[in-house]
């Protein structure tokens, strides 16, 4: 199950408005479920709104009561069944910072992964092609406005995820999230590790690289005892990457333990993560940079980056320790 870091996230909706966004079908299919992550938002500060289209017949009475009694701190909105749904959220005020839509699904690639995050260009490149992006036919043609909407200025981050148990919370209180963040402006920072709970977060990241293979273990205790040479990238607060300064001589520096989020993979979090790293370092003197792995898409990233393979002589001693482990180096003149 994942793990939910309130402290860390929750200040960055604390008395920010939050609109849910949520068909009648899925609202009758998730209602106990929407219900208490609406509640579990507002205990943390963040005001909210549900909008929803379920037809004020007789039969749903009781649920449209329920809703008022239950989320007494959340402003309801009914959306008339006979109007465009999707139009009718996106114009329900002229400036939105967070849209949840909860629907049957999430964004998928070609080859049905989840997209975790993606920009308003992204989507406008596939709209001829929506298929690979978009599962909910009825949600292709609500893209072009949730772009238009995001383009102008009026809302800052529009999520689509899946409904059902923990959903909202696990998107915007974990490190994996459970959805697709469509969004212009993440706000990136690269910072030097810090607390007890941003260790527990980078171990928790560092454990997803090392089911794969790719990365010796690293202990929280390690992690903790050295935490002046880990550094984080964050994105909207949420730490999303992670690198170990590992020093081999006056001039020399190595990446370890680079990882990054599957929550933000294709976002260039990787690019801005090593450059940022790289930059630190550059200021306190160091030249060159190595760094030791078998991770396909970090080989792909470091020959982006203008980094050589090559084991260089010089480095034969940390060559030794991962003797199968391609090296990588740059120089920063």
């Amino acid at each position: 199950m994942p793990k939910l870091y309130l402290k860390e996230y929750a200040h960055a909706l604390a008395g920010r408005e939050v609109f849910i966004a949520c068909r009648e079908g899925i609202l009758r299919d998730n209602f106990q479920e929407i219900i208490d992550d609406i509640k579990f938002l507002t205990r943390y500060g963040a005001r909210t709104t549900l909008l929803h289209n379920m037809p004020n017949r007789f039969a749903n009475q009781k649920l449209i009561r329920q809703l008022e009694s239950r989320l007494p701190e959340t402003i309801i909105v009914r959306i008339n069944p006979e109007v465009d749904f999707y139009d009718a959220v996106l114009g329900h005020k002229e400036s939105m910072y967070k849209v949840i839509f909860l629907e049957r699904r999430f964004l998928i690639d070609r080859e049905g992964h989840k997209i975790n995050a993606v920009t308003t260009g992204r989507v406008r490149e596939t709209l001829e092609d929506v298929g690979d992006l978009i599962a909910n036919v009825n949600f292709k043609g609500a893209m072009a406005c949730i772009c238009q909407k995001i383009e102008a200025g009026h809302c800052d981050r529009v999520h689509i995820l899946p409904a059902g148990k923990n959903t909202i919370k696990h998107e915007l209180f974990t490190v994996e999230g459970t959805g697709t963040l469509i969004a212009n402006n993440f706000e990136e920072s690269f910072h030097r590790l810090e607390t007890d709970d941003q260790v527990d977060i980078v171990f928790r990241i560092l454990a997803m690289y090392r089911r794969g293979g790719y990365l010796k273990p690293r202990s929280k205790a390690y992690i903790k005892d050295n935490r002046q040479r880990f550094f984080v990238t964050a994105i909207d607060g949420i730490f999303v990457g992670c690198v170990e300064q590992k020093i081999i001589d006056a001039r020399t520096v190595e990446l370890g333990a680079l990882a990054i989020s599957t929550r933000f993979r294709n976002q260039r979090v990787g690019v801005y993560t090593v450059r940022s790293f790289m930059d630190l370092m550059v200021a306190q003197g160091y030249t060159r940079f190595i760094s030791l792995t078998n991770n396909p898409r970090l080989q792909a990233l470091y020959d982006q980056l203008g980094f050589v393979q090559e084991s260089l002589p010089e480095y034969h001693r940390r060559q030794v320790k991962s003797p199968d482990v391609c090296m990588f180096y740059k120089t920063v003149e």
